[in-house]
């Protein structure tokens, strides 16, 4: 059974709303800008090397006291990829950065009762 025949209905739904909003957003972009062929500027440089390293130690170290967030995970996700110059490894990362963004963005809804 694949993971999301595990979720509820209502997840699923909370899922397509965010989905939705982020779709709607990039229309926005390419409305304004077109579409963009900018460079990654990723490397493996020793300040993203260490920023990655300083997310991940605390991220761990909040999982470990039962006190991590979303901010903790999205660093660490979010300085993965700006080690990667792998085009297929920084585009899994990069999914990575967007599902707990939008993982945030449905927590967020959830609080709000939406």
């Amino acid at each position: 059974m694949s993971e999301a025949a595990e979720m509820d209905l209502a997840q699923l739904h909370a899922m397509e709303r965010v989905l939705n909003d982020v779709w709607e957003e990039r229309a926005r972009q390419h409305a304004r800008w077109g579409e963009q062929n900018l460079p990654d500027g990723t490397r493996p440089a020793r300040a993203n090397r260490a920023r990655r390293g300083a997310a991940k130690r605390a991220c761990d170290k909040a999982a470990a006291q039962g006190q991590v967030t979303f901010a903790h995970i999205l660093a660490e996700e979010f300085f993965e990829a700006l080690c990667e110059t792998d085009p297929d490894a920084l585009r899994n990362e990069l999914l990575q950065v967007a599902a707990v963004v939008c993982q945030w963005v449905e927590a967020i809804d959830r609080r709000r009762g939406k």
